[in-house]
């Protein structure tokens, strides 16, 4: 089988971050603004909602980049080799990033959210409200190797001196 699909952006990241990096997402705050084609209305009532998922494009990673297969995640060889599917990399098939936010605020046609790992100017293609019902409904599991790449990633960077 060989579909493709396009998808077209919903609204784009304004953040202070510029550049993709990989831990210090604490703290951090975006505005995702939706395009020309989708009135302020579209984004009514997601205010009520203490969490959104926003489902964006890497828009930075070149072709090449995209991995199908194995790797050690972020290329660390006393992590395991696992599938590509196995990681939340952003050199994924189709490079799509999900990620559930703190909703701050709604204004108009720009939805303030805390801690989006999201750069500036990076495509928006959904947006939904979280749900408690569609959270996991059994306790989460995952081995080691991921909770010790994940220490530092929603803490706050640090300040300079």
């Amino acid at each position: 089988m060989n579909d493709t699909f396009s998808l077209a952006p919903i609204a784009y990241v304004a953040a202070s971050r510029s550049a993709p990096e990989d831990d210090h997402w604490g703290g951090t705050l975006a505005q995702i603004t939706l395009t020309d084609d989708y009135p302020a209305e579209a984004l009514a009532g997601l205010a009520e909602f203490s969490h959104v998922e926003v489902l964006f494009v890497f828009h930075q990673v070149a072709a090449h980049k995209i991995e199908s297969a194995a790797r050690h995640p972020r290329n660390n060889p006393a992590w395991p080799k696992v599938g590509i599917f196995a990681q939340r990399g952003k050199n994924r098939p189709n490079r799509l990033g999900s990620t559930i936010c703190r909703v701050v605020s709604v204004a108009g046609r720009t939805l303030t959210v805390a801690e989006l790992d999201a750069i500036a100017g990076t495509p928006v293609v959904d947006l939904k409200p979280v749900l408690a019902e569609f959270l996991p409904r059994q306790a989460v599991q995952q081995p080691a190797w991921a909770s010790e790449l994940m220490q530092a990633y929603w803490l706050p960077a640090a300040t300079p001196e």
